[in-house]
């Protein structure tokens, strides 16, 4: 069974500045976790997410939830100009395409 910090989305990285390996979690923007091998900033990072969830936990603050075991309805507003919509307008419709189909499309390829 997995531990709950293993649930949280990971990523590393190489970064030449630093010279080693640098581990984020989006659920945690402020921790990483460095190391010269990829493995080890990755289980570092894990180790240090589970000590923070179990003193949020004995705190009693809130925990965040992983992304992963979040529902999300496929539905969001954007607000963007009145030009950059009349654009968005005419270039769906000269595609043929509803706008929300052009700017699902256009999401999708960025």
């Amino acid at each position: 069974m997995a531990t709950q910090a293993e649930k949280y989305t990971y990523q590393t990285f190489w970064s030449k500045e630093d010279g080693e390996f640098v581990s984020t979690v989006a659920e945690f923007p402020s921790l990483s976790w460095m190391d010269d091998d990829a493995g080890r900033s990755q289980e570092g990072l894990r180790n240090l997410v589970a000590e923070v969830l179990s003193d949020l936990e004995a705190n009693g603050e809130v925990v965040p939830q992983p992304f992963g075991e979040r529902t999300f309805s496929g539905r969001f507003n954007v607000r963007v100009s009145s030009s950059l919509h009349r654009k968005l307008a005419v270039d769906a419709a000269r595609e043929g395409v509803s706008l929300n189909a052009w700017v699902v499309q256009k999401l999708a390829s960025a």
